[in-house]
């Protein structure tokens, strides 16, 4: 038997990266997928998510979503429940980056960076948790929330203000969310990538900053979307027991180190 044989998951962001990957990975463990980003193209390049998914057999559907909006957030928690009766899973993955310091970072892009990185985990969380809270239970488990936040939401983003501090807004988030719904039901947990590889370009794909992060990294190699794909699997599956507001590093090591 699959992992999430029969699931219902909602995956934020799922058009590139590592939401590309969850997606991909949750599906092939059975999922029922509902694809949420504000584009269906793959920034890295490739065919779309939702393309690669149906291609393959799987049940997948996509839905436009700016989750920074509030009716769009709730128009995809409610589109999932219409198409598959409940929400078992969410994923908040989607996140973006302006990548300046304090002194170059403008009122407007900080508060973007905000509205998408953490106000849309709110507004995500908020609309799926009432929905989780109104369907029985599976065993202990009435829903599982996934975020997606960071090691930058513990120690310092270089150069990277607003995104450093909107990610540590979600290490939080994810621990108020889980003590506050425990007792009903709802299960909440975050993966938080290191250095991960996802065929962007940009500052971070420098050939500066690779020999940097994978020196750094004790496994000496830097991190793929799979990497978090599979601890984003473990975190929504039932295998995951008594286990709740943690924030699992999938970084190599880099924490450790």
């Amino acid at each position: 038997m699959r992992r999430l044989d029969g699931k219902s998951v909602l995956i934020t962001g799922a058009s590139s990266g590592i939401g590309r990957a969850i997606a991909l990975r949750f599906a092939n463990e059975g999922a029922h997928v509902v694809l949420a980003d504000v584009t269906q193209t793959v920034r890295e390049g490739g065919v779309p998510t939702l393309d690669l998914l149906r291609e393959a057999g799987h049940d997948a559907e996509f839905v436009r979503t700016d989750v920074a909006v509030e009716a769009d957030a709730q128009a995809a928690v409610d589109y999932t429940l219409r198409r598959h009766g409940r929400l078992d899973v969410l994923v908040n993955d989607a996140a973006i980056s302006v990548g300046k310091p304090l002194l170059e970072t403008s009122l407007d892009e900080w508060n973007r960076v905000f509205a998408v990185n953490l106000t849309g985990v709110f507004l995500m969380s908020r609309a799926a948790v009432c929905a989780m809270l109104a369907q029985p239970p599976q065993g202990e488990v009435r829903g599982r929330i996934v975020n997606v936040s960071s090691q930058h939401g513990m120690i310092s983003a270089p150069g990277n203000v607003a995104y450093g501090t909107s990610k540590a807004g979600v290490v939080y988030l994810t621990r108020q969310i889980a003590a506050d719904y425990a007792a009903h039901g709802i299960v909440c947990n975050a993966v938080a990538p290191g250095k991960i590889v996802t065929g962007k370009s940009g500052p971070a794909a420098s050939a500066q900053a690779i020999d940097y992060s994978t020196a750094r990294t004790p496994m000496r190699r830097l991190g793929r979307p799979d990497d978090v794909a599979n601890a984003a699997l473990f975190l929504a599956s039932d295998e995951a027991t008594f286990l709740t507001g943690d924030n699992l590093l999938v970084d190599g090591g880099w924490m450790a180190a």
